[in-house]
């Protein structure tokens, strides 16, 4: 016997209800204690179930639809439950959990419908930025996130399989979109590479024919629009693009470093010439004005005699005289017209236009000219170099021989051959 149940003679088992003793079974395999004790555990299985469910509600772990399904089963099983104990305590027990999982339910179906709200606004965001993705030019970069999209895409969930399908396809048709922009890019950039190519192959050619000139000025001044046809001709596929380099690159070394040896070797021809421009420019700077103008005027002669110097040293050398000359005429008289251009500048011109009376009167004798021709192209060129634009020589008289040029009144001023 126990609180709630008892075993008969016959091995029938009972348990106490409200309602009375209700026969749940029966037991032959031992002592009455032993069977009563089997329906007790019973009891005891169905009571911890139904505080499983307690917990579980409790704990917001599950969905409460499911633990109302669990505890209306337990509900309904009561009545006729083989278990020997207070099944109407258990009974409330149910009840009142019963009650709570309604108002759990309530809750839960909101926060589904928050959360599935969220998703939503998730997967509706990653499609958006699909389409903004897909006309990017970002090649790289928008198609590395086109990929990894939908990765992002798979760990949102408790979207509804025809809101997510909708949305799926606009990411869909965003990556095909993508995908065929950037087809058409490189394709056409495929394109203009093989005309890159090809033009590229022309510079290489010509650039290699120019390598071997000696027209030092002309020829620099061709590689350098070479070089800007080279950067505006864009560049050629990968493959190529480098050899094609340095080809190009290879024929302009050939030929800058065949001028840097001959103004070398030149230059060394001239460190004579430098050495006694040196030392006539000291005699020069020790003159003193007015009276050394004389004696300036034959350094002048013997400087132009002296001939050319190394390319290194020739400004800081016509700089030093050129300053011995500015001495001497600012000495001079108030009727000599002051120039607002550079000394060495207008040296240059005054040489120019002495050569060109002295070519004019040798035209007009019959006498050669080749020397004064060679001379005044030299100093032409200088003129050119200082910036000054030199309009051509006038053509040769074809009659009557025009009278011979008149050296400037500044005559004493010089310049280097």
């Amino acid at each position: 016997m126990s609180e709630w149940g008892r075993v008969t003679d016959d091995g029938t088992v009972y348990v106490k209800t409200a309602e009375g003793e209700r026969a749940v079974g029966s037991w032959h395999a031992g002592t009455p204690e032993q069977g009563l004790a089997h329906f007790v555990r019973r009891y005891e299985q169905l009571a911890t179930e139904v505080t499983l469910l307690e917990q579980r509600l409790r704990s917001g772990a599950g969905d409460p639809r499911q633990v109302a399904t669990s505890a209306q089963r337990v509900k309904d099983g009561l009545p006729t439950a083989a278990a020997v104990g207070d099944l109407e305590a258990l009974g409330r027990r149910v009840d009142a959990l019963l009650e709570k999982t309604e108002a759990a339910v309530e809750e839960h179906k909101a926060a589904r419908a928050v959360a599935k709200e969220e998703a939503v606004a998730k997967l509706t965001a990653l499609a958006e930025e699909a389409e903004k993705l897909a006309v990017s030019s970002s090649w790289k970069d928008a198609g590395e996130r086109l990929r990894t999209l939908g990765q992002d895409w798979k760990r949102i969930t408790g979207v509804d399989k025809k809101t997510a399908d909708a949305l799926w396809e606009r990411v869909g048709a965003s990556r095909a979109r993508f995908a065929e922009r950037r087809t058409a890019h490189f394709g056409a950039l495929e394109q203009q590479r093989t005309v890159s190519q090809e033009r590229k192959e022309k510079l290489v050619k010509e650039a290699e024919k120019l390598s071997s000139s000696t027209d030092w000025k002309a020829t620099a001044d061709h590689y350098k629009q070479l070089m800007g046809d080279w950067k505006a001709a864009g560049r050629a596929p990968r493959e190529v693009e480098d050899s094609l380099w340095a080809a190009f690159k290879g024929a302009q070394d050939v030929f800058f470093q065949a001028r840097s040896a001959s103004f070398a070797e030149k230059d060394e021809e001239f460190r004579g010439n430098q050495k006694l421009k040196e030392e006539l420019l000291l005699e020069a700077e020790a003159l003193e004005a007015p009276g050394g103008k004389a004696r300036l005027r034959q350094l002048q002669e013997k400087w132009d005699a002296i001939g050319k110097v190394p390319r290194d040293v020739m400004k800081s050398l016509e700089d030093r005289f050129a300053k011995v000359e500015e001495k001497f005429r600012s000495s001079a008289d108030t009727s000599h017209v002051r120039t607002t251009e550079s000394p060495f500048v207008v040296r240059l011109k005054e040489k120019v236009a002495d050569l060109e009376g002295k070519l004019a009167k040798a035209q007009a004798d019959g006498r050669p000219t080749g020397d004064i021709e060679a001379q005044l192209e030299t100093q032409r060129k200088w003129l050119e170099q200082a910036g000054v634009t030199v309009a051509p020589p006038a053509p040769a008289p074809e009659a009557e021989p025009a009278a011979p040029a008149k050296k400037p009144t500044t005559a004493w001023v010089r310049a280097e051959d």
